[in-house]
């Protein structure tokens, strides 16, 4: 990734041409285009690695599947609960990970339906904001003392607020409010 840099920086920097560039770092013109054009290798696994932990198991979950496309929703098999009975009935050496993972891959061959619950925050400026209290000693005036942090922070743009009241009222809450 350093060759990908100096390539860049030869170019933008020391306005050198593509083809002194390819001299000095013996890479072909061709490859010195496609880095400057933004180019970036990207590793490619060639093919997935073999689970042989499942594959004395997989019929039995597949079986497990089948059946569930026709039960209740709520009484389906989840990923752990396959995985528990998997240990408990069958001495299973597997992680658990290495199930849910199999069981994802099942249920999207056998069409089910997946299900995605991401809700985008997207807030508007001045709009929202998180505000909580905190505690901290404090030295004032030669005696030590608990002052109560006044701690917001900005939905929109994440800056921290931070302010030190004698107390936790709602006069400072305001007032925390105003400064910030």
């Amino acid at each position: 990734m350093d060759q990908y840099e100096l390539i860049r920086t030869a170019a933008r920097v020391y306005q050198k041409s593509i083809r002194q560039i390819a001299r000095e770092t013996g890479h072909t013109r061709k490859t010195i285009r496609k880095v400057l054009a933004g180019w970036e290798p990207k590793y490619r696994r060639r093919h997935e690695p073999a689970s042989r932990v499942m594959d004395s198991v997989a019929a039995i979950i597949e079986g497990w599947l089948r059946t569930d496309q026709e039960t209740p929703k709520k009484h389906r098999h989840t990923a752990h609960r396959i995985w528990t009975r998997l240990v408990e009935e069958y001495a299973f050496p597997g992680a658990e990970s290495t199930v849910r993972r199999w069981v994802r891959e099942q249920k999207a061959r056998l069409g089910w339906p997946t299900v995605t619950a991401v809700i985008p925050l997207d807030p508007e400026l001045a709009q929202e904001a998180e505000v909580d209290w905190g505690a901290a000693w404090v030295r004032m005036a030669g005696e030590e003392r608990q002052v109560k942090l006044f701690c917001m922070r900005s939905r929109y743009s994440g800056m921290p607020f931070v302010r030190a009241y004698p107390y936790e009222r709602q006069e400072m809450f305001f007032d925390g409010h105003t400064r910030a």
